[in-house]
């Protein structure tokens, strides 16, 4: 298995298994599926809604002894909600409490957008603090504190751009270890990648397959799928994979880490054993040519008329 190798040594498994719309009564079996066949990478969050579940699945598996706690990496998120410096430490000790666990070994800030407290979800303006009220250096401070209390390993961010990324780090020393975004070949942002990799910031790559079971607001009319794009089609057929297998191993070619999600134990293993898969140049260089620069997680569900984030990836 590829890892990542961060700067005190520690290293994550390239590929994981994402948690993002996997439902209860059947979260906590898809990551003890995972577990128990390989996978020592877990993708977490608090807005997900399924940490406690998956904290269950945590408990039954490490009190099994043969996966220890350490043998596992676990990130999880801080939700908009909680980005003032009193509230981020609260939140993620919740997180530690519903996942069982005694620390993170990844926290990322999961947007740079802010909510007031309590708001799981915006409705109104009224509903979101502006980056004057709550800048997000003082989310980030907070989030160092938290690595100093030892209840985090590392800490970084999601859907972060360059520009926003730049700016986090001419106010502070500790750069973000982590940027985890949307990636995969309608959407490769290599610029943002070599920005990332130059200021030694990995990737993480989410909805690495499209997301298709993502809800139907979120979703344009006659979106592309990766998992039907001719290409991807042509070079599972040649390799006698999967389209996903591909993808995923794509992912992990560029460097960055994958966090497939799957509650279906098949698809779960399936996803891990594309680490077999073997890419050659002209494979590549064919994934290159289906570039669209479409995003299937646009962040149009954070505008509302007045808000200060109508250009959530230009920040």
């Amino acid at each position: 298995m590829e890892t990542l190798k961060f700067k005190n040594g520690d290293t994550m498994p390239a590929i994981g298994l994402g948690t993002w719309k996997s439902g209860k009564g059947k979260v906590e079996e898809a990551v003890k599926i995972a577990l128990n066949n390989g996978y020592r990478h877990i993708d977490c969050a608090s807005t997900y809604g399924n940490e406690a579940e998956i904290g269950r699945a945590f408990k039954d598996i490490f009190a099994q002894g043969k996966i220890k706690r350490e043998d596992v990496w676990v990130t999880s998120k801080l939700w908009n909600d909680s980005h003032k410096k009193e509230h981020v430490i609260p939140a993620l000790k919740k997180t530690l409490d519903d996942l069982q666990l005694d620390y993170l070994d990844l926290y990322l800030m999961h947007w740079p957008v802010a909510f007031k407290h309590g708001v799981g979800f915006p409705s109104n303006d009224d509903d979101y603090l502006s980056l004057e009220e709550v800048p997000i250096i003082e989310t980030w401070n907070a989030m160092i504190e938290a690595k100093k209390q030892g209840l985090v390993k590392h800490i970084g961010v999601s859907n972060f751009s360059s520009k926003k990324l730049d700016d986090l780090m001419s106010q502070t020393t500790e750069t973000p270890e982590m940027n985890q975004v949307e990636l995969h070949p309608f959407l490769p942002q290599p610029e943002l990648i070599q920005f990332c990799r130059e200021n030694n910031i990995h990737n993480t790559a989410y909805s690495p397959l499209g997301s298709g079971d993502r809800s139907a607001q979120m979703k344009a009319e006659d979106e592309p799928s990766l998992l039907e794009e001719p290409a991807i089609v042509e070079i599972a057929e040649k390799h006698n994979v999967s389209p996903a297998q591909v993808l995923i191993k794509w992912a992990v070619s560029r460097g960055t880490a994958v966090i497939p999600k799957s509650t279906t134990g098949k698809h779960i293993i399936s996803n891990l054993e594309s680490i077999n898969v073997k890419l050659d140049e002209e494979d590549l260089k064919k994934i290159a040519g289906i570039e669209r620069h479409f995003r299937y997680v646009t962040g149009e569900f954070f505008v509302t008329p007045g808000n200060s984030y109508n250009n959530i990836y230009d920040l």
